[in-house]
């Protein structure tokens, strides 16, 4: 197959319909395969602490529980909220929450039960959700029965006007269940077990479990430049995508160029677990190492805008993530280089039978990976 058939296979790619977010990407078995892999096993230790609510409070307020950048930020109603309120001042149960316990800064990371502590954080402040216009509405206990004496009440009238309901509630006990890693000696396995508790009925993908548990400087850095213009012409869909894989793409371009030049990690599969050890690696990066790395991927997009043009990354309809990864990679790494001729050669590569095996097929193997990366250094060479 020729120049000009690769020439056709790009330009129909162009013009295939991508609403759907889900069409975006092309399907790829192992790519699939990779996000679905159960991680390895850790040695963890898991053990209560029985929190009351004004001491979670004081924590929440000290710094000490954290709340991470949360893909679902406070969703709950104010009826919602005020239940569980209700559920302490009758001394009803309410379920554990799950929090992991970062060595490093001697925090507690919240995995599960963000909604329940931000309701009781809330009203015991007695303001409801965040500032709309420099407002604030006063948290009163809503949606409870007729009869309820606490109905239409704030945290100040239920302490003044109900002493021993208020002892009962800032005595309350929230159960927490404490998860420390003991090894490896990081905080890898927080991934594994986020993914595991906090579906919300509804899986998230990867790359928003990571925006809830690896936030920092880092992660800020990868959902900043998502919203660069021409990296959004290059993943081909202006919105960013509400699953956040325009976002696990810029990450898999930084995290496989560091593979690829023998400096960091080494790659291995899963690619999701690796992706997760290199964002980990990343959370005490410097300002100098950020302005860096987004000076390059900046210049990496320009340079590919200019040379493959927009949306490039297709051998079929659906944008394909290995070919993605490989030739970013490749022209990244040669910024300074002679890229006449590198057009013609790359829609060439494209119909390389061996290349296209590369990525269409068990592109998360170390064997493929390193393969598929040789063959498109091989364009400057």
């Amino acid at each position: 197959m020729g120049n000009a058939s690769s020439e056709s296979k790009i330009s129909t790619a162009k013009t295939v319909d991508n609403s759907l977010e889900e069409d975006h990407f092309e399907s790829i078995p192992s790519e699939v395969a990779d996000q679905e892999v159960s991680l390895p096993a850790y040695d963890i230790l898991t053990y209560p602490a029985d929190y009351t609510l004004e001491v979670i409070v004081s924590k929440w307020k000290k710094g000490e529980i954290i709340s991470p950048n949360f893909q679902r930020n406070f969703v709950w109603s104010l009826n919602r909220a005020s239940r569980l309120i209700e559920s302490f001042l009758l001394g009803l149960p309410v379920p554990s929450i799950f929090l992991f316990s970062d060595q490093s800064t001697n925090s507690l990371i919240i995995v599960d039960g963000q909604q329940r502590l931000q309701s009781i954080v809330y009203f015991f402040e007695g303001v409801f959700g965040e500032e709309v216009n420099g407002n604030r509405q006063v948290f009163r206990l809503a949606g409870l029965s007729d009869d309820s004496k606490f109905r239409g009440l704030t945290y100040d009238e239920i302490r003044q006007q109900y002493p021993k309901a208020y002892h009962t509630l800032t005595n309350s006990i929230l159960r927490s269940m404490i998860i420390r890693q003991l090894h490896p000696e990081d905080s890898t396995s927080m991934f594994s077990i986020f993914e595991r508790l906090n579906t919300g009925g509804v899986a998230l993908a990867q790359q928003e479990i990571r925006n809830c548990i690896y936030h920092g400087t880092f992660n800020d850095m990868l959902v900043r430049l998502n919203r660069f213009e021409p990296w959004r012409k290059i993943y081909g869909r202006e919105p960013v995508d509400k699953r956040q894989r325009d976002v696990e793409l810029i990450l898999r371009f930084f995290a496989l160029r560091e593979a690829e030049s023998h400096q960091g990690l080494t790659y291995k599969k899963p690619m999701k677990n690796f992706l997760n050890r290199f964002m980990t690696s990343q959370l005490s990066i410097s300002e100098e190492s950020v302005e860096t790395m987004s000076d390059d991927f900046r210049r990496t997009c320009d340079v590919v805008m200019n040379v493959l043009g927009e949306k490039p990354f297709r051998l079929k309809a659906g944008l394909n993530a290995a070919i993605f990864d490989c030739i970013f990679v490749t022209m990244s790494n040669n910024l300074d280089g002679d890229f006449s001729g590198f057009r013609d050669d790359y829609l060439a590569l494209l119909s390389n039978t061996e290349f296209a095996d590369c990525v269409r097929s068990e592109t998360t193997d170390e064997r493929v990976v390193s393969r598929r990366f040789e063959l498109a250094s091989n364009l400057f060479k």
